[in-house]
């Protein structure tokens, strides 16, 4: 199941790069920079207390960022 605090940079076909909330059919934004898209990503994600996920060329999870309540750290 999709978690919709969560948002996604990737390069698309056209080798631009889009933002994306998880479970979404379509782009939120799209960019002519991974730098641009990546720094709208975190900052959706942030608003949102969610995840920041960047997807480098290879399609492959190069960078993520998580924002919001983190649990407290468990002994052992």
């Amino acid at each position: 199941m999709p978690n919709k605090k969560n948002f996604w940079t990737q390069q698309r076909p056209d080798n631009k790069w889009d933002t994306q909330q998880e479970g979404g059919g379509r782009a939120s934004k799209v960019f002519d920079t991974q730098a641009e898209s990546w720094d709208y990503t975190k900052q959706r994600a942030k608003e949102a207390h969610g995840e920041a996920f960047l997807k480098g060329r290879d399609n492959q999870i190069r960078d993520r960022n998580t924002f919001g309540h983190d649990p407290e750290k468990s002994k052992g």
